[in-house]
């Protein structure tokens, strides 16, 4: 009995050897299923789907998988930048945060010298650690810091205090005109 596929018959079997109809084992599509690779007597575009062309559907979802893989590029990429640049940011905020510890450790150890010298040597620490200040002031033995580091968006102001382990000193005195007290605040401010 003969089996019609697609309008053509399909040759007999023969006992124990495989036929047409019947791939050899371990060599799928050579021979047998109409389709599958180029057997004798097939042709090129004669398989499945040759009634679509050769690479499927009509040709609407043609190049949807590039369009897709550029999307997801893209996205991954800003998703990548905005993790460096967070992150980038967390190393200015660092930076500032050490120089600015730094630099009042180096204006307390030096109050004594008085206002302009114990400024001095935070500037000196800030711009070694690759930052600068941007406000110093004493209150007796207590030293206010602020350093700045980084530039543009990527800038981080940071202030720190140092002085004797204790309680606080009080406020700075409201007129800062006044001098005579050597507790009054010594404020040096730089660009």
């Amino acid at each position: 009995m003969r089996r019609v596929r697609r309008g053509r018959p399909e040759p007999a079997r023969t006992a124990g050897r495989p036929g047409p109809a019947e791939p050899h084992k371990g060599e799928p599509g050579l021979r047998g299923e109409p389709g599958l690779g180029r057997g004798p007597g097939r042709r090129r575009g004669s398989g499945r789907g040759a009634e679509r062309g050769r690479h499927g559907s009509g040709g609407a979802d043609r190049g949807s998988a590039t369009v897709w893989t550029v999307a997801a590029l893209a996205v991954l990429t800003i998703v990548f930048g905005a993790v460096l640049i967070a992150g980038q940011a967390v190393v200015v905020r660092h930076r500032a945060a050490g120089a600015a510890d730094l630099a009042a450790l180096a204006a307390a150890d030096h109050w004594a010298d008085g206002g302009a010298a114990a400024c001095g040597a935070a500037d000196r620490v800030a711009r070694a650690q690759g930052t600068r200040v941007a406000r110093c002031a004493l209150y007796g033995e207590v030293s206010d810091v602020t350093a700045v580091a980084g530039r543009g968006l990527l800038a981080a102001e940071v202030r720190a205090r140092a002085g004797p382990a204790g309680p606080a000193e009080p406020a700075a005195p409201a007129d800062p005109a006044s001098r005579t007290d050597p507790a009054a605040p010594v404020t040096t401010t730089r660009p």
